[in-house]
């Protein structure tokens, strides 16, 4: 399993993050998905044998959700 906290500048809201834990927990091999509006961040964590941080990240990025870090 693999863990990554990036900083995501959209987010905005609450809904950008249920928006971001909606997408992200469609990939399989995604396990958790956390995030806080207050500071911008995520913490996601996969099945790295399902899935690849690259996946996750275009994903986010496709949904107008690009993490940095």
């Amino acid at each position: 399993m693999k863990n990554r906290t990036v900083q995501v500048p959209n987010i905005s809201c609450g809904h950008c993050v249920v928006a971001i834990q909606r997408g992200v927990s469609e990939i399989e091999g995604v396990l958790s998905v956390e995030g806080r509006h207050d500071t911008r961040d995520v913490t996601i964590s996969w099945n790295s044998e399902k899935t690849s941080w690259q996946e996750i990240e275009g994903l986010m990025s496709q949904i107008n959700y690009p993490p940095v870090g």
